[in-house]
């Protein structure tokens, strides 16, 4: 018994000695995997730093590369979001469906393309809810939101609706570029707010975004937008290969325009033959089972034409 364990056990030693040599025969030199149809000048999905030498912008302003502190903070926010893996793959998914509402928009108000990258930022393109309140792509806080043209209440949240929601973004980025002065600046008020970054300028007498000593967040907010820019113009440059049959497209709707109550978006659903799950999907801003509108408003409804 003994005997025939002690066989068995040299046996099961050399089949996993053959395999762990067999796996090595397949590295490349210095143990680096070989990936088949893939570029070995980019950056595969191994732990390496990324390249500085060359020049970082956000909204055609450069970043000041010779400034250590500038330097170290961009390439914290390259590694972070090169190497969290998951998050990154599923934003750039996302931005094959989102992106081509939002840019036309953006350029519709003069606001450089960069600014897309800000709502990847602030919600991974999802209508998220933030622990302080802030709803949707561009996370507005509600009384923000009213201010620039949402609907907010009960039944309707448009800070849920995509075209609208970047629509309203577009006017808060403006102010904000009109009363600091450079893009740059805009996207760190539009994290930290406009009152607090005219106290901190005042107070630190800076005179740009990457002279201020901010809070901790907002300090890598503009470095993570650079990050995130780079990383979705360029992925197989830093290890992420997607087909184009696996990034999500925009869907093609008809539109059902709505002027009246509605007293079950179930039955609503039903009437066009698609689903309830399906309305919300299409029409995430229509928060209730219901809808009032005494008011007598307008709302267009998106109804999927290849239904699901």
């Amino acid at each position: 018994m003994n005997k025939a364990l002690s066989v068995y056990t040299l046996a099961l030693g050399a089949f996993f000695t053959v395999a762990v040599l067999g796996s090595y025969s397949k590295l490349g030199k210095k143990g680096e995997a070989k990936v088949s149809g893939t570029d070995e000048s980019a950056y595969p999905q191994f732990v390496r730093p990324v390249d500085l030498n060359r020049d970082f912008d956000f909204a055609g302003e450069k970043v000041p590369m010779k400034n250590p502190d500038a330097r170290e903070r961009l390439d914290r926010e390259l590694l972070v979001n090169t190497y969290w893996q998951s998050s990154t793959l599923l934003n750039m998914k996302n931005a094959g469906k989102f992106f081509p509402v939002i840019e036309p928009i953006l350029a519709k108000s003069g606001i450089p393309d960069d600014f897309k990258y800000l709502s990847v930022a602030e919600s991974n393109l999802r209508n998220e809810t933030s622990s302080a309140g802030a709803k949707g792509f561009w996370q507005f806080m509600t009384e923000t939101g009213k201010y620039y043209g949402l609907e907010i209440n009960n039944e309707v949240d448009e800070r849920y609706h995509i075209e609208k929601a970047t629509e309203a973004a577009c006017k808060y980025i403006l102010d904000y570029k009109k009363r600091f002065g450079s893009w740059t600046m805009a996207a760190a008020a539009y994290n930290v707010g406009g009152t607090r970054l005219a106290k901190e300028i005042a107070a630190q007498k800076a005179e740009d975004y990457y002279g201020l000593n901010l809070n901790i967040e907002t300090s890598r907010y503009v470095f993570r937008l650079i990050a995130i820019k780079e990383i979705m113009q360029r992925p197989r440059d830093f290890g992420f290969y997607l087909e184009e049959n696996e990034i999500y497209r925009p869907q093609d709707f008809d539109e059902a325009v709505v002027d009246g109550p509605i007293d079950n978006w179930g039955d609503f659903a039903a009437r066009h033959g698609i689903s309830y799950r399906a309305l919300k999907y299409c029409n995430p801003w229509l928060i209730s089972e219901k809808l009032t509108n005494s008011a007598g408003k307008s709302y267009v409804i998106k109804i999927p034409k290849e239904k699901f």
